[in-house]
């Protein structure tokens, strides 16, 4: 379904004065509900405008023997799906090649793809992996994620210092043995 981004901005001038907050008086706020629906439409949930299989089909090449491939450190910003608040962090993205191999740059974007929706971290770590597998046809994969979630930090519970780990696994790194080995000890590395 395509974004109405003067139906969002209406929305969001309808929700501030709904808590009170006047974007026709205020000059602060004048504007806001237009920025608010491009920062939304443009940035936090773009990642559903993305086909992550015909983004690995079309960039990945022949693997020629290629190892373990391992990414570690991409920054990650993600929205709660509950809250409709920021979740912060890094993620890994690691998978051993089959066929065929996909450039750094390439997982970077599918990570983002899977993390700029309304989604939980937890499944945007299963759908990196998952993705990986079958429409890379990398062999085995994982991705981790460790995020920091202001639902947990600025609301409720307010623990700001909790950091959320999730891994998933796809493929060979599923089960345990030489590849699930290898796929450990890089992450141990990694850390």
């Amino acid at each position: 379904m395509p974004v109405d981004k003067a139906e969002a901005a209406e929305a969001i001038a309808r929700f501030l004065v709904a808590l009170g907050l006047d974007p026709g008086s205020d000059p602060e706020l004048a504007g806001t509900p237009a920025r608010v629906a491009e920062a939304w439409a443009n940035d936090l949930v773009d990642g559903y405008d993305v086909d992550v299989a015909a983004l690995l089909e079309r960039e990945s090449s022949p693997a020629a023997g290629a190892g373990l491939v391992s990414v570690r450190d991409l920054a990650v910003s993600t929205i709660c799906p509950h809250h409709l608040l920021p979740a912060r962090g890094t993620g890994t993205v690691l998978y051993l090649p089959g066929a065929r191999v996909a450039g750094v740059g390439t997982l970077a974007r599918v990570l983002d793809a899977f993390a700029h929706r309304l989604t939980l971290q937890e499944t945007i770590t299963a759908s990196v992996a998952r993705a990986l597998v079958q429409h890379l046809g990398a062999r085995g994969a994982a991705c981790t994620l460790s995020l920091s979630h202001d639902c947990l930090s600025s609301r409720g519970e307010r623990k700001v210092a909790a950091v959320v780990d999730t891994i998933a696994w796809a493929g060979t790194f599923e089960q345990p043995g030489p590849d699930r080995d290898l796929a450990l000890a890089a992450l141990r590395t990694a850390t």
